[in-house]
């Protein structure tokens, strides 16, 4: 994808964002193979897209709803996905809210390395750039989570990325790793775990959640073995009702 004259302000809004985000530390890197791998985390809002962008020990492209990049799309998506839970009585202040971010949105998510995620008959733009992007030797950052509560951690995760690792092996002949990635801001982390790897002989279903669940599980395990903190769910809630990733102290929002 071909930089915009944006750039310059991008390199702006990239300061100002190292400035006042959380600094991340990368650790657990050992984990992840010296080859493309697609490295799956949990969203933490905002936070896991701008750590991978900033902080990512390795070359890689993140996976970005396409909506976030398209003037006349942002804000109905931003309204619905960021805010339609929020109170009745402020909702109003919200789509207004979505429009003005409009302009940030597109600079930001067209000028990030980033592949434009569809879920509709444009899917196949999708697919096409992540293959690109993997043989040209870059991984791929996908955070799949979706509003289904899972644990304390994590919402489920979509299972549809896993394809990517069929088509990968169909023009490779190479099976791709998936590597779990737990982000922690209130700790300043990005943890690596352990990778699992595609099956190819295995049916494309089981493949799916077989390598979900282990992602699931891999993540909240790390989370659970890291100092006592709030997790950033993956739903926009109110900071208070942050649940800790200690299992005996959630507090469910």
């Amino acid at each position: 994808m071909k930089r915009r004259m944006t750039y310059p302000i991008y390199r702006v809004i990239v300061w100002l964002v190292r400035l006042f985000s959380p600094k991340m530390t990368p650790e657990g890197t050992e984990n992840i193979p010296p080859e493309p791998v697609l490295i799956v985390g949990n969203h933490t809002q905002m936070n896991g897209p701008i750590a991978c962008e900033i902080y990512s020990p390795v070359r890689r492209y993140t996976w970005c709803a396409g909506e976030m990049m398209v003037w006349k799309e942002v804000p109905a998506y931003a309204y619905r996905d960021f805010w339609s839970q929020k109170p009745k009585g402020v909702r109003w202040l919200y789509r207004i809210l979505s429009y003005l971010i409009t302009p940030l949105s597109v600079v930001v998510f067209n000028n990030a390395d980033t592949v434009p995620v569809w879920h509709d008959n444009r899917i196949i733009s999708t697919f096409r750039q992540s293959m690109e992007k993997l043989q040209e030797g870059a991984s791929l950052v996908i955070f799949p989570e979706h509003d289904v509560k899972y644990n304390n951690i994590l919402y489920e995760f979509q299972e549809r990325f896993v394809d990517l690792a069929k088509l990968y092996y169909k023009k490779t002949g190479h099976a791709l790793a998936f590597v779990p990635l737990y982000i922690a801001p209130a700790l300043g982390k990005m943890v690596y775990g352990a990778p699992v790897r595609f099956r190819p002989e295995a049916p494309i279903q089981e493949e799916r959640e077989r390598i979900c669940a282990y992602l699931m599980e891999e993540i909240t395990r790390m989370a659970r073995a890291l100092p006592r903190h709030r997790v950033v769910p993956y739903r926009n809630i109110p900071k208070k009702d942050y649940p800790y990733n200690i299992p005996g102290e959630v507090n469910e929002p």
